[in-house]
């Protein structure tokens, strides 16, 4: 850690050093680094009235651990699927007392539950030339339609919202190798419904087995920040899992397939040649000779 990025985490003008258990305070580039967005988007987000504005000494903007925890809950919202409008909307009626208690329980903004517990994707903005520069040209209607549907982009204003710069990247470099942009759509609309039957069987594992005990062992109610943390130690082991098992199927299905692909994918069996001669029977062999 940078002296400057411990004196802003431990000492900033205002807060107090964590000997004495004070509150942090983050620079602008702090916060959008620990956030994982660039500035330009947490500047975007003030001015929408999305965060709430800093303390300020002099020129310098100072924020807080509640400013991360309210961006890391927008990153959430927009992984979801929420729009930006729609957020505001929702922050506004917590922030307005308007079913605060529900809202707040969507927000995640009374426990520790206010990240994506298993998700770690981080949205980003993109201007129609940008998207279409991704793709090679390939945006058309039908697959801006598509990626909509999907959930995978977000129209906000002028600019679109992906849920998710990893599948973004990946998805743009399976187009960069020559797959059209309607069947790695296609695929991707696949993937999630596989996907959302593999989140079953964890939530219904969690479900069954876990949350019982813990309800048990907790006579006056299991609470959020205990669920939460929970569900926290829980996705490490999911995704391991996972991984393992993909990792494992691909290799079964293309070692299936590597032979074709070596030989030049002529999976057809070799012509039929002649017969080979039946061996002679000892007794023949002698008689001959």
């Amino acid at each position: 850690m940078t002296d400057d990025r411990r004196r802003a985490d431990t000492t900033g003008p205002g807060g107090t050093d964590d000997h004495d258990g004070g509150p942090r305070e983050y620079r602008t580039a702090e916060l959008a680094e620990l956030a994982g967005i660039t500035t330009r988007t947490l500047r975007f987000y003030r001015e929408r009235k999305l965060l709430p504005p800093p303390r300020r000494e002099g020129r310098i903007a100072w924020y807080d651990e509640h400013h991360l925890a309210r961006l890391r809950t927008i990153s959430g919202l927009l992984a979801r699927g929420h729009t930006l409008g729609g957020i505001a909307d929702l922050l506004g009626a917590f922030e307005s007392g308007r079913d605060s208690h529900g809202t707040a329980e969507l927000l995640g903004l009374e426990s520790s539950m206010l990240t994506s517990l298993f998700a770690e994707e981080t949205p980003i903005r993109l201007t129609p030339e940008e998207l279409a520069d991704y793709f090679q040209g390939e945006v058309s209607v039908e697959n801006l339609a598509a990626s909509l549907d999907i959930g995978y982009i977000a129209v906000d204003g002028d600019e679109f919202v992906h849920t998710s710069r990893r599948l973004l990247d990946a998805s743009s470099a399976l187009v960069g190798k020559g797959i059209p942009l309607a069947a790695v759509l296609a695929a991707g609309r696949e993937l999630r419904t596989q996907a959302e039957a593999i989140a079953d069987v964890f939530t219904e594992l969690f479900r069954t087995h876990l949350l019982p005990k813990e309800q048990a062992a907790t006579p006056e109610g299991l609470d959020a920040d205990r669920l939460g943390e929970l569900l926290t130690q829980l996705r490490p082991l999911a995704k391991q899992v996972v991984e393992a098992e993909l990792g494992l199927a691909l290799d079964r299905q293309v070692r299936a397939e590597v032979e074709q692909w070596i030989g030049g994918g002529d999976a057809s069996p070799p012509p039929p040649g002649p017969s080979p001669a039946p061996a002679a029977e000892d007794g023949e062999a002698d008689r001959r000779d």
